[in-house]
């Protein structure tokens, strides 16, 4: 990556944070944590649907993401969306491209045709698949199982937010599938330091979180 790109991508990954921060769709709290769904307590919690109300974010967003398939996957022919949170995120990056479009659900529908991958696509086509936000990674992998199931040839993801948790790099390197990000949890712990919603000593509980979110959210 050049030096000009590398600028580039820095200012949309601390735009794409501010405009998190901005409307609260990223929630920082050390002293009363938020409980995951997988169970996992922690002092974030990013919900990027609420970035769908505001026009001017989910553009810049839908043309960040385009950015990154072109970038990174010129030769990329469909595009899919991990349901539910990705659909709209992904139907946006899809007409920034001009491609066509399908989705991924968790588990195969249980009634009419039992479809997992909802769309037309063909066989062996090149597919970049869209997520709103990457954790421990264990639903994205599984969707990209899912879409290579089905016989798409997957090359690779891009995401509004990542935690940048090691459990899921290792999930995307043992996968062989590349992974990119708008944003992600180092930049916007900075931002909000930058803009006084945290101290330093939250930002240091924030990191340690970051380092080990499993011993953090068991003492927490």
């Amino acid at each position: 990556m050049s030096n000009d790109n590398m600028n580039n991508h820095q200012k949309l990954s601390r735009d794409i944070a501010g405009f998190l921060l901005q409307i609260n769709a990223i929630k920082l709290n050390v002293e009363y944590p938020f409980t995951w769904a997988s169970g996992l307590r922690s002092p974030i919690y990013c919900d990027n649907r609420r970035t769908l109300s505001y026009p001017k974010i989910r553009n810049s967003i839908a043309s960040g993401l385009a950015n990154l398939v072109s970038e990174h996957h010129p030769e990329t022919e469909l595009i899919a969306g991990v349901a539910t949170g990705a659909i709209a995120h992904g139907v946006l990056t899809a007409s920034n491209l001009n491609l066509p479009f399908v989705y991924v659900r968790s588990n195969a529908k249980g009634h009419g045709l039992g479809n997992q991958v909802e769309g037309c696509f063909e066989k062996n086509q090149k597919v970049v698949v869209i997520e709103d936000l990457v954790s421990t990674g264990k639903s994205s992998m599984a969707a990209i199982e899912a879409l290579k199931e089905a016989g798409l040839n997957v090359l690779g993801m891009v995401s509004i937010f990542s935690y940048n948790l090691d459990v899921a790099v290792e999930k995307f390197r043992d996968g062989n599938c590349r992974f990119d990000s708008l944003s992600d949890y180092e930049t916007l712990i900075s931002m909000a330091l930058d803009q006084g919603l945290i101290s330093l000593e939250q930002l240091k509980e924030l990191q340690t979180w970051r380092d080990d979110p499993a011993a953090w959210s068991a003492s927490h």
